[in-house]
């Protein structure tokens, strides 16, 4: 093809060009950055209208409602904060997914490992709250997750009455041969920090008495601790 000079092209059509080049550049040097925004955790609808529409697999609809919970605070083009979810929804939703799914744990496991360390106290506490209660619907099953609570109380919160209700919850209800002696010994140890020292002792020596301890190391452990605690009371 031949190509004609630059010349030969009318002045006006080339400041039309130039114009609209300039108009393009304008425009668009003027117009917003479009932003990623972050969208609101909806309400879920009733635990009746889920099982309708899991169509008799309420299980299966659990599992992906929580998988959609785990993810929701990386959305397109944003990260959320946990401290920033709306926990009241949060909680809505962990207790739909345990009535759609009861043997399911990791609604707990969410609640006490990501939603509950979060460095904002109401929020820790509405969370302990709900694995408190989710924890007295099943406690022989659920109590790993109260055992996390009593150390987010203690450790986290600082608050040592809570921490040994927690524990002591644990003593009285998470009672079936799966509940490792540990975590029903909680209670002995929180109320040694809390200088209940006459009744961690009575606590401890009804465990010795019992007969439940027949490990020796553990039971040499615990005898150990029961003089201690004696020694302290003495002084």
């Amino acid at each position: 093809m031949n190509s004609r000079p630059i010349a030969t092209v009318p002045r006006p059509v080339i400041l039309a060009v130039v114009i609209m080049l300039a108009v393009q550049c304008g425009l668009h040097w003027l117009t917003p950055r479009a932003q990623a925004r972050a969208t609101d955790l909806t309400t879920l609808p009733s635990v009746p209208v889920l099982r309708a529409i899991s169509l008799d697999e309420p299980i299966a609809l659990g599992k992906m409602l929580m998988l959609y919970l785990q993810s929701f605070d990386n959305q397109p083009g944003v990260s959320i904060p946990f401290r920033e979810l709306d926990y009241g929804r949060v909680e809505q939703w962990l207790s739909t997914i345990l009535q759609l799914d009861p043997a399911g744990q990791y609604p707990l496991l969410s609640a006490s490992r990501l939603y509950a360390e979060v460095p904002i106290e109401a929020k820790q506490r509405q969370m302990l709250d709900f694995i408190q209660r989710a924890f007295q619907q099943d406690p022989n099953r659920r109590w790993p997750w109260l055992a996390h609570g009593v150390l987010i109380a203690k450790h986290q919160l600082r608050d040592l009455p809570l921490a040994a209700r927690f524990a002591k919850e644990l003593r009285d209800r998470a009672t079936g041969k799966e509940v490792p002696h540990w975590a029903q010994q909680m209670d002995i140890f929180i109320r040694e920090d809390m200088n209940e020292l006459e009744s961690a002792k009575v606590l401890l020596g009804g465990l010795l008495q019992s007969g439940q301890i027949t490990d020796p190391k553990e039971w040499h452990f615990l005898n150990g601790k029961l003089k201690e605690l004696e020694s302290k009371g003495s002084r």
